[in-house]
Protein backbone atom coordinates (compact mmCIF):
# COMPACT_ATOMS: atom_id res chain seq x y z
CA UNK A 1 0.00 0.00 0.00
CA UNK A 2 1.01 3.16 -0.46
CA UNK A 3 0.76 6.44 1.42
CA UNK A 4 -1.58 8.96 -0.14
CA UNK A 5 -0.88 13.10 1.08
CA UNK A 6 -4.00 14.69 1.35
CA UNK A 7 -4.93 18.46 1.26
CA UNK A 8 -7.78 20.62 0.90
CA UNK A 9 -8.29 24.45 0.64
CA UNK A 10 -11.23 24.38 2.76
CA UNK A 11 -9.17 23.93 5.98
CA UNK A 12 -5.81 26.10 6.85
CA UNK A 13 -3.19 24.74 4.84
CA UNK A 14 0.24 22.84 7.24
CA UNK A 15 2.63 25.55 8.76
CA UNK A 16 5.26 22.90 8.35
CA UNK A 17 7.08 19.86 7.38
CA UNK A 18 3.67 17.48 7.57
CA UNK A 19 0.49 17.25 5.77
CA UNK A 20 -2.83 18.24 6.36
CA UNK A 21 -3.89 14.20 6.42
CA UNK A 22 -2.45 10.55 4.93
CA UNK A 23 -4.32 8.27 4.04
CA UNK A 24 -2.64 4.52 4.24
CA UNK A 25 -5.46 2.01 2.44
CA UNK A 26 -9.02 1.97 4.37
CA UNK A 27 -7.12 4.51 7.15
CA UNK A 28 -7.04 8.11 7.05
CA UNK A 29 -4.97 9.97 10.16
CA UNK A 30 -5.47 13.45 9.86
CA UNK A 31 -2.40 15.98 11.61
CA UNK A 32 -3.47 18.05 14.87
CA UNK A 33 -5.94 20.81 13.67
CA UNK A 34 -5.69 24.21 15.46
CA UNK A 35 -8.60 26.83 15.24
CA UNK A 36 -6.98 28.58 12.14
CA UNK A 37 -9.05 29.55 9.96
CA UNK A 38 -8.60 28.46 6.19
CA UNK A 39 -6.64 31.83 5.83
CA UNK A 40 -4.19 31.23 8.44
CA UNK A 41 -5.87 33.45 11.20
CA UNK A 42 -6.71 33.04 14.24
CA UNK A 43 -10.27 31.35 15.20
CA UNK A 44 -11.72 34.54 17.44
CA UNK A 45 -12.74 33.61 21.05
CA UNK A 46 -12.95 31.00 23.97
CA UNK A 47 -12.43 27.43 24.02
CA UNK A 48 -16.31 27.15 22.39
CA UNK A 49 -15.38 29.00 19.50
CA UNK A 50 -12.10 27.11 18.98
CA UNK A 51 -13.16 23.74 19.09
CA UNK A 52 -16.23 24.58 16.76
CA UNK A 53 -13.34 26.12 14.16
CA UNK A 54 -11.53 22.78 14.51
CA UNK A 55 -13.98 20.79 13.64
CA UNK A 56 -14.95 22.93 10.39
CA UNK A 57 -11.25 22.24 9.92
CA UNK A 58 -11.41 18.64 10.45
CA UNK A 59 -14.25 18.06 8.61
CA UNK A 60 -12.85 19.53 5.74
CA UNK A 61 -9.93 17.41 5.83
CA UNK A 62 -12.18 14.28 5.73
CA UNK A 63 -14.54 15.30 3.35
CA UNK A 64 -11.29 15.98 1.14
CA UNK A 65 -11.04 12.32 1.06
CA UNK A 66 -15.28 11.33 1.12
CA UNK A 67 -15.18 10.66 4.92
CA UNK A 68 -17.49 12.12 7.44
CA UNK A 69 -17.30 12.50 11.11
CA UNK A 70 -19.44 9.54 11.61
CA UNK A 71 -15.89 7.10 9.96
CA UNK A 72 -14.29 8.60 12.80
CA UNK A 73 -12.86 5.99 14.90
CA UNK A 74 -10.54 7.75 17.22
CA UNK A 75 -9.81 10.93 18.37
CA UNK A 76 -6.62 12.79 20.31
CA UNK A 77 -7.53 16.04 22.11
CA UNK A 78 -5.34 18.15 23.43
CA UNK A 79 -6.17 20.91 26.03
CA UNK A 80 -4.20 23.62 27.38
CA UNK A 81 -6.47 23.71 30.45
CA UNK A 82 -7.93 20.63 31.37
CA UNK A 83 -10.06 23.17 33.62
CA UNK A 84 -11.95 23.86 30.27
CA UNK A 85 -12.68 20.12 29.66
CA UNK A 86 -16.63 19.81 30.07
CA UNK A 87 -16.91 23.51 27.77
CA UNK A 88 -14.74 21.80 25.63
CA UNK A 89 -16.58 18.12 25.66
CA UNK A 90 -19.97 19.88 25.33
CA UNK A 91 -19.19 21.15 21.96
CA UNK A 92 -17.20 17.96 21.08
CA UNK A 93 -20.88 15.85 21.88
CA UNK A 94 -22.49 18.14 19.46
CA UNK A 95 -20.44 16.45 16.21
CA UNK A 96 -20.50 13.18 17.01
CA UNK A 97 -24.08 12.88 18.75
CA UNK A 98 -24.56 8.75 19.24
CA UNK A 99 -21.36 8.42 17.57
CA UNK A 100 -19.09 7.72 20.15
CA UNK A 101 -15.28 7.23 18.42
CA UNK A 102 -12.35 6.36 20.93
CA UNK A 103 -11.11 9.15 22.03
CA UNK A 104 -8.21 10.55 24.55
CA UNK A 105 -7.60 13.33 26.42
CA UNK A 106 -4.48 15.35 27.49
CA UNK A 107 -3.81 18.35 29.40
CA UNK A 108 -0.73 19.78 27.68
CA UNK A 109 2.07 22.89 28.74
CA UNK A 110 1.44 24.90 25.67
CA UNK A 111 -0.07 24.18 21.93
CA UNK A 112 0.94 26.27 18.85
CA UNK A 113 -0.12 29.81 18.63
CA UNK A 114 -1.26 29.15 22.09
CA UNK A 115 -4.55 28.43 21.55
CA UNK A 116 -7.23 26.26 23.72
CA UNK A 117 -7.61 23.32 21.62
CA UNK A 118 -6.06 20.51 19.43
CA UNK A 119 -7.53 17.72 17.71
CA UNK A 120 -6.21 14.67 15.59
CA UNK A 121 -8.41 12.14 13.92
CA UNK A 122 -8.22 8.68 12.44
CA UNK A 123 -11.37 7.68 10.17
CA UNK A 124 -11.57 4.66 8.28
CA UNK A 125 -12.66 4.67 4.93
CA UNK A 126 -14.34 2.24 2.53
CA UNK A 127 -11.30 1.47 -0.24
CA UNK A 128 -13.20 1.93 -2.86
CA UNK A 129 -13.56 5.95 -2.33
CA UNK A 130 -10.86 7.48 -3.80
CA UNK A 131 -10.34 10.83 -4.68
CA UNK A 132 -8.34 12.71 -6.68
Amino acid sequence: MSLKIVSTTEAPAAIGPYAQAVRMGNLLFTSGQIPLLPTGELAEGGIEEQTHQVFRNLKAVLAAEGATLSNVVKATVFLKDMNQFAAFNAVYASYFGDHKPARSTVEVARLPRDVFVEIELIAEISVDTVRN
